[in-house]
């Protein structure tokens, strides 16, 4: 939709753009990116509402909470962002354990020629709003359970090939999924990622196939 609006010039009128999935999607982009870097408690809406360039009025349009607004984040953007980073390349891997080492490298060196580590988006949230909110919990607990239903749904269909028959799925996709968790905050703390490649080449069960 638009409307038409006259200069104070008299000259051409010029088109207003009413786009309200364009301004939701720059409220999530500015939000995800700001839960990110900052944090969601030190993320004013305020700031919010200026990076994104958006009135309050169509920010709780929108949102009508900043709960409302994170929340829409772990849903929309950070389990997103597990999908494309672990779900589907695993899935699409010729085993889970060379999807999980597939992962492990590609992360790491992402993060190597970036230079700096912001951490997993799940992580980060999940280490400041799981004891903050039972919502919260609930909804990064789902995409926990999907990350781990996923890869150890690998290994079942890896176990009907023939293979990984003395492997346990779930405690495979548990340990897989604590470890990048895991090594994901030491580097975020330390600023390197050479941890990820240390935690894979020290974990046997990701990398060396059961018979």
């Amino acid at each position: 939709m638009s409307a038409e609006t006259t200069t104070r010039s008299g000259s051409r009128p010029r088109k207003r753009i009413n786009d309200p999935e364009g301004m939701r999607k720059k409220v999530l982009d500015v939000a995800e990116e700001s839960f990110q870097t900052r944090g969601y408690h030190a993320s004013s809406l305020g700031d919010l509402m200026a990076a994104a360039r958006v009135s309050g009025g169509a920010l709780h349009h929108h949102f009508p909470t900043k709960k409302a607004l994170a929340l829409a984040v772990i849903d929309e953007r950070v389990a997103a962002a597990v999908e494309e980073t672990w779900i589907a390349p695993v899935l699409a891997a010729a085993s889970a354990r060379e999807g999980v080492r597939s992962v492990f490298e590609a992360v790491a060196a992402e993060l190597e020629r970036q230079g700096y580590v912001r951490g997993c988006p799940l992580n980060n949230l999940a280490h400041e709003l799981s004891l903050a909110d039972p919502d919260f919990r609930v909804a990064l607990a789902g995409i926990f359970a999907a990350w781990r239903q996923a890869i150890a749904g690998k290994v079942m269909a890896d176990q009907r090939g023939g293979r990984e028959q003395g492997t346990d799925p779930l405690r495979f996709a548990a340990l897989a999924i604590a470890t990048y968790s895991g090594a994901m905050s030491m580097a975020k703390t330390a600023q390197d990622a050479t941890v990820l490649r240390d935690c894979l080449a020290a974990l046997p069960i990701a990398t060396r196939p059961m018979a």
